[in-house]
């Protein structure tokens, strides 16, 4: 089950502020719904999408990122044949995850977004983010903010009410589910 998160909201805010000048960089804990919230974003919200998962990519996919960020046609023809697929549409996202696997990737945004073909998202495991960043240069394109159950100033946590209300939602699916779980609509 996918939970509505205050993070999908704040990834159509910027969607819509960033009109494709930059790349949203989503940090925090490992298997917290990163991947799945994003995934979800992309479905709802773009023609098409590509997920590059750098747990899983094979040794032709980075090294297509090694070796043509000088050159974008022959990086993306390479990515397309690669991956077996191409984009179909006009508003597409291609979703970096587990970015911090692969610092260069990170790295190639500047070049990705300055290109403007389609829109970046990326994912990344809190800790290894900050430790993977040594011998690469941070983009200033990126957009980031921190994804965590836990209450902190910086993150969007998920709201226990949503929680709360997805159970209910389930167990009573009529549209009392609040007051049948004693929660008053109003605090949702």
């Amino acid at each position: 089950m996918v939970f509505k998160r205050k993070i999908y909201d704040k990834l159509k805010q910027w969607k819509e502020l960033s009109g494709g000048s930059s790349a949203v960089l989503l940090e925090g804990a490992r298997r917290i719904g990163k991947s799945t919230i994003v995934e979800e974003f992309a479905k709802n919200e773009y023609d098409d999408y590509m997920i590059l998962d750098f747990a899983k990519e094979g040794k032709n996919v980075k090294n297509n990122f090694l070796e043509n960020m000088n050159d974008l046609e022959t990086f993306f023809r390479n990515l397309f044949l690669l991956k077996g697929r191409s984009l179909k549409g006009d508003h597409c996202v291609i979703i970096f995850d587990e970015v911090q696997l692969f610092p260069q990737a990170r790295q190639a945004i500047k070049y990705l977004v300055a290109d403007g073909r389609y829109e970046y998202i990326e994912t990344g495991s809190l800790i290894s983010i900050r430790k993977n960043v040594t011998d690469i240069l941070i983009p200033s394109e990126e957009y980031r903010f921190s994804v965590s159950y836990f209450a902190r100033s910086s993150s969007y946590k998920l709201n226990i009410f949503l929680f709360i209300k997805s159970i209910c939602a389930k167990v009573f699916p009529s549209t009392k589910a609040f007051t049948a779980c004693g929660i008053p609509p109003t605090t949702i």
